[in-house]
């Protein structure tokens, strides 16, 4: 195979990010089990600054159906508990001194379809990030061609090139979110 095109590489790479990105995305939707990556999406107000929660605290899984969030910093323990509360994730956490115990409750049919919607939006946002990369791409190779770097030749098997590429992260896209599908839609 011969060596890809340096902008194709690039372009390759920034997909990837898009595709990390919506893995990291889907792995924080609840798919009716306990999962320590539930609340990495979670950002909590403290110290004057928005944080990740696993800045602040330890979070582990010690039964299917709880999560258990060590926060080191007793001052931080309310705005912790808050945070988990009002993410949207359906999660009522109790609090007994620095430990938070999140129980996660059976998943009905109702919140299911609501978090296949969510994760459907995710997939979308990812489509778009893959499309803002292929359009960058197009835009650089016409520039190319403009500064004579490239011939008109070049440019139209790039163009198919980058095209190729786009249609198979979105492909790749679609895979995901149909596997996540699968996962919140068990019972």
């Amino acid at each position: 195979m011969a060596a890809e095109d340096p902008v194709i590489k690039d372009l390759r790479r920034r997909m990837d990010g898009a595709l990390d990105v919506l893995r990291k995305e889907l792995g924080g939707l609840r798919t009716g089990r306990a999962s320590a990556s539930l609340l990495e999406p979670i950002t909590v107000e403290a110290y004057g600054a928005h944080m990740h929660l696993n800045q602040l605290a330890n979070v582990s899984v010690p039964e299917p159906r709880l999560l258990v969030v060590s926060v080191w910093d007793r001052s931080m323990v309310k705005a912790v508990e808050k945070a988990i509360r009002e993410s949207g994730l359906g999660l009522n956490p109790q609090t007994e001194g620095q430990t938070i115990r999140v129980p996660v409750p059976e998943l009905n049919e109702e919140r299911r379809k609501e978090l296949t919607r969510v994760a459907h939006k995710y997939a979308e946002q990812g489509r778009v990030s893959v499309r803002n990369v292929r359009r960058d791409g197009l835009e650089h190779l016409k520039k190319q061609e403009k500064d004579g770097k490239i011939s008109q030749d070049q440019h139209r098997k790039l163009e198919k090139d980058v095209q190729n590429l786009t249609d198979e992260y979105i492909k790749k896209i679609d895979e995901i979110v149909a596997q996540k599908d699968k996962e919140i839609l068990q019972v």
